[in-house]
């Protein structure tokens, strides 16, 4: 098992430069929202734009439902860049160059020995960077798919958003309350 990748473990606030070069730190660009984490292998890797293309719907969901999307990738700001404008994807995308992400987490790709390619994880994160569910997508397979994280993003609100059933007498006289 990855370094602390464990339900309910704080994931580290690391800073990253994004494709544009500004130092995003993930807790601000989680916000107070959920958030999916997509620790790619690396721009090299076929199976890494497959997936990051079959994300562009999920983002669309994400947009409207309080959930932030974030891939990082172990390469060069060039490289992630290239990747991101390749598949079309347009969330954040940030530069593991110094692979403080892949060596903090243990998460090399050991078997890889020509590229400093990173185990893919996916991560679905409560706020506060609260580790909920965790993929492991050295095969392909093991990546989720977009449904797999909708469930995922379903229980995750299900548990941290007082109001999700408003149709409840208490979320109502609460709202009420409020007001």
């Amino acid at each position: 098992m990855s370094n602390n990748l464990i339900p309910g473990a704080v994931l580290p606030d690391f800073a990253l430069p994004d494709h544009t070069g500004a130092v995003r730190r993930l807790s601000e660009l989680q916000g107070d929202n959920a958030m999916v984490l997509l620790l790619g292998r690396g721009e090299h890797c076929p199976r890494e734009r497959q997936h990051q293309r079959a994300m562009i719907e999920f983002y669309e969901w994400c947009a409207v439902a309080f959930t932030q999307l974030v891939t990082v990738l172990p390469n060069d700001r060039y490289d992630v860049n290239k990747l991101r404008m390749s598949t079309g994807a347009y969330w954040p995308f940030l530069a593991d160059e110094k692979l403080e992400v892949q060596r903090t987490l243990g998460i090399d790709e050991y078997t890889d020995l020509r590229h400093n390619a990173t185990t893919p994880h996916t991560l679905v994160l409560a706020p506060g960077l609260v580790i909920a569910n965790v993929y492991i997508g050295y095969w392909y397979w093991g990546r989720p798919s977009a449904y797999q994280l909708w469930q995922d993003l379903q229980d995750l609100h299900r548990r941290i958003k007082d109001d999700f059933d408003p149709t409840l007498p208490e979320v109502r006289a609460a709202w009420e309350a409020a007001r």
